[in-house]
């Protein structure tokens, strides 16, 4: 009886659609505590009709959405959990990835175009590319006819706070458009509708083609390249500039507010008030609310985003300015400078798929705490290129300082310090664009599990780094701006009122003088691996040492004839 009072006592819960690249989840809070009640994952595919195209059906995603809720809510009722405790409903989703359906007939004009994918077999690299391998890369010829019209072919927009590039939407869009015969008559005969996988996601769910609402975030539209983030709207001249028609764009609304409600399901009538792409609901869910604070994602790459407050911060150091939140139609919108790591837990899966050192994940760790040093070894994994702060697609991958004794352990702890100091690169930038030194780095993703990764990033930052002991910060970022929205107010964003989630702090354990000395050498091995691949052509003197090299073999060749020669002739 005791047990089933402390369940009636649960008080409000807020729910949450977790939509990424490779499953949908869907995970029930405790507004009151922020604890998680229970989640249910559903995994998604991807299809690759080319090389370098990567797909998802948006009928999937949309089914694997109802699956997710359906279980979860089986799962509350086998725990007496009262689903009616349910009172809103949050959406965090992959950004950037780009559908076009028919508003009159629900259906999908294509698959949804993604933003990138790891080939089966492991990383493996294109000799051709110079972007990451997982990026969607149909899109490269538009991008650059985009480009030429461009007074002075600059690709940076400071309407968007985004470069021109094949991994935001609106190339994407005018690709489908461009090539798509569905999509483009859908277009002429206005019956199209365009979004990203949170706006198909609200419009299917709030009723579809019968009154379904078509809205996207703020955040989610900023990484468009048709938002201004200045005017936090549509820009029309960046729809003219991509002649795309403004018709055809979901209504940006803030990211903290009732949408529509649920039309079918187990939840029908419960609000869906919350919305953030899934970077911006992990700031979030981080509680990252105040200038200068900052989180960093682990995956397969990391993403790191820093609070910048109201005020938009253009970098010089080849960051995106993005739109962090916008918490209530009335709030002001806050602002983040957004670094991207290419190759993070990408290098454990490199180490273990292409060179065979290790078996699991976890034994990288193993092994790399087994010398507790890289004894010089320093690797550099810009396998397509190094991206933010250098953007040189020439750069390739290197391991440099290698000595007789350097072994399998060494190259572990190497790689280790890789996503740590391509971290650190990343933050230096930050804190020179904004003025403001971060202070400690909040961390989630799944290579926050490494214990020696998080003491590494610590000593190398010179600074504490805190790990949430819940990991599912995406998640709760999406839940706390649904169960704020104005109409559902279960739960509070005021920091007196947040819940202090518990967490694991990695203080820093070396001296900031070794610190310096190890990122130093850092600093010189991606010397070493800048303007490696080249476009010119090449022969066998175009390189001066290797010419030497032949030429010389042929005059000691002919050299050892002739003497060969006179020795017979003795």
């Amino acid at each position: 009886m005791a047990a089933s009072s402390n369940r009636i006592m649960l008080g409000p819960l807020v729910a949450a659609i977790d939509q990424g690249t490779s499953s949908t989840r869907f995970l029930v809070f405790n507004a009151k505590t922020a604890e998680l009640l229970s989640h249910h994952q559903v995994e998604i595919k991807q299809s690759f009709p080319k090389e370098g195209w990567v797909e998802e059906d948006p009928k999937e995603i949309l089914q694997s959405v109802y699956e997710c809720m359906d279980r979860t809510c089986e799962k509350l009722t086998q725990l007496n959990i009262d689903i009616s405790n349910i009172k809103a409903v949050g959406v965090t989703n992959q950004r950037e990835t780009t559908l076009v359906w028919d508003k009159e007939t629900g259906e999908p004009l294509y698959n949804a175009i993604g933003k990138y994918y790891m080939p089966r077999g492991g990383l493996a690299i294109w000799s051709t590319g110079s972007s990451p391998v997982w990026l969607d890369l149909r899109t490269q010829s538009t991008v650059e006819r985009l480009i030429n019209k461009t007074p002075g072919r600059n690709k940076n927009h400071l309407k968007t706070g985004l470069p021109i590039s094949t991994y935001f939407s609106a190339v994407k869009l005018r690709w489908l458009m461009d090539n798509v015969e569905k999509v483009h008559e859908a277009v002429l005969s206005h019956r199209a509708m365009f979004g990203t996988v949170d706006s198909w996601l609200i419009w299917c769910l709030t009723g579809g083609k019968k009154g379904g609402v078509h809205c996207t975030d703020v955040t989610n539209a900023s990484r468009t390249m048709l938002f201004n983030i200045h005017t936090m709207d549509w820009d029309p001249e960046l729809c003219k500039y991509f002649d795309i028609p403004m018709e055809i764009l979901p209504k940006v609304r803030s990211s903290s507010e009732i949408y529509g409600l649920m039309k079918s399901g187990p939840l029908t009538g419960v609000p869906i008030s919350g919305c953030l792409g899934d970077q911006s609901a992990a700031l979030v869910g981080q509680m990252c609310f105040k200038d200068g604070q900052a989180k960093n994602t682990y995956g397969t790459g990391c993403f790191l985003l820093k609070n910048v407050g109201t005020k938009p911060v253009m970098s010089d150091h080849g960051l995106l300015t993005t739109v962090a939140y916008k918490l209530g139609r009335d709030k002001p919108a806050c602002y983040a400078l957004e670094g991207s790591v290419a190759i993070a837990g990408a290098v454990v899966r490199w180490l273990k798929d292409n060179l065979g050192i290790i078996q699991t994940s976890t034994e990288l760790e193993k092994l790399a705490a087994d010398v507790g040093t890289s004894y010089g070894c320093y690797f550099v994994p810009a396998f397509s290129g190094l991206y933010a702060p250098y953007w040189e697609p020439s750069a390739r991958g290197i391991i440099c300082g290698l000595t007789q004794f350097t072994n399998r352990s060494h190259l572990a702890f190497a790689a280790l310090e890789a996503v740590c100091f391509q971290t650190r690169e990343i933050l230096d930038a930050m804190n020179q664009d904004s003025g403001i030194h971060l202070s400690q780095l909040q961390v989630d993703g799944g290579m926050t599990s490494n214990r020696l990764l998080m003491q590494l990033q610590a000593d190398i930052l010179c600074i504490p780094v805190v790990k949430p002991s819940m990991p599912e910060t995406t998640a709760l970022g999406a839940a706390m701006a649904a169960g704020a929205a104005e109409g559902v107010s279960v739960w509070s964003l005021n920091p007196e009122d947040l819940t202090e989630v518990t967490s694991e702090k990695f203080e820093p354990q070396i001296n900031p003088e070794e610190s310096e000395l190890r990122y130093a050498r850092w600093k010189k091995a991606v010397q070493r691996a800048m303007n490696w691949e080249t476009t010119e052509p090449t022969s066998i003197f175009s390189s001066v040492p290797l010419g030497f090299y032949i030429l010389g073999s042929m005059f000691m060749l002919i050299g050892a004839k002739y003497i060969a020669g006179q020795c017979e002739s003795e």
